[in-house]
């Protein structure tokens, strides 16, 4: 079982606690613009999910972990590695803290770069990627704080409320080997 600690937030693997946390989440419609996700999901289908969510990295190609204070350990967002791909050594990143009061205090900044830490030197990934869409000014700022560089952009490749939006690449490669 995998728990991170930092200064103010520690990261620890999902627990069958987190079930309404999760569905909160996964059922919110105003992030499903950054999560690429389409339709409701059940109770039962976050149950299942929870109770596979002990699968090795190698095996469930994922890891996503509760962002949690440390004053309160009340799970605060989730931190996703995905796609991840073993033999290429990369995984895409995703992060999302969910009430906007937990927002810019430091706490994604302080996920990131413990998640950043883990994948590249427990993991040993060579890289990390990001898709971001082109209107996520705060995402971008954060992941260029680590030096995720912007590769690419995708055209008109999430379509959102019926309109196409790109979505930036940002790519961060492991030169400390």
């Amino acid at each position: 079982m995998i728990t991170l600690k930092g200064n103010t937030i520690h990261l620890r693997a999902l627990e069958p606690e987190d079930l309404e946390f999760v569905h909160a989440i996964e059922n919110d419609e105003a992030i499903w613009e950054v999560s690429n996700t389409q339709t409701p999901y059940s109770r039962f289908l976050i149950r299942q999910y929870l109770e596979n969510a002990h699968q090795d990295i190698y095996e469930a190609k994922q890891l996503r972990l509760a962002i949690c204070l440390n004053a309160t350990s009340e799970a605060i967002g989730l931190i996703d590695l995905f796609d991840f791909d073993p033999r290429n050594n990369r995984a895409g990143v995703g992060i999302l803290i969910r009430e906007i009061e937990n927002r810019a205090k430091g706490i994604g900044t302080e996920a990131l770069g413990m998640l950043i830490n883990y994948a590249f030197h427990q993991l040993q990934l060579h890289q990390l990627y990001a898709n971001i869409g082109t209107e996520n000014e705060n995402s971008m700022q954060l992941f260029s704080k680590f030096g995720f560089k912007e590769i690419g952009i995708k055209k008109e490749w999430n379509k959102v409320n019926g309109i196409y939006k790109d979505e930036f690449l940002f790519q961060l490669i492991n030169n400390k080997k």
